[in-house]
């Protein structure tokens, strides 16, 4: 039989780990809907940039820019992606580690 630990209701730390999940989950979510948006601008600005060029040389530059900047965005992406991934996982570590005793050498 585990023993509860004082003062810890589990009811309680679950719904702060829920809270904790929503906030997080929230909090993501306004974060890649301003990525989605940054990445309309980025490409409506291609549009009207290659709407404006004069010569072939001029539009492959604004292609090769926003290209490049693309590459960068994705890069942002894939660390955004680890950096959420473990701020999850850590949530829902300490939340499976509360009240468990720990490992004693």
């Amino acid at each position: 039989m585990v023993s509860k630990p004082i003062g810890k209701d589990p009811t309680q730390a679950m719904l702060h780990t829920q809270k904790e999940l929503f906030d997080a989950y929230e909090a993501v979510g306004h974060l890649w809907l301003t990525r989605v948006k940054s990445e309309v601008d980025l490409w409506s600005e291609l549009a009207t940039r290659l709407a404006t060029t004069r010569s072939a040389p001029e539009a492959i530059g604004a292609c090769q820019e926003t290209v490049a900047q693309r590459v960068r965005m994705a890069a942002e992406d894939g660390q955004r992606l680890i950096d959420e991934w473990q701020e999850i996982t850590g949530i829902v570590t300490r939340s499976l580690s509360e009240g468990r005793p720990t490992a004693s050498t």
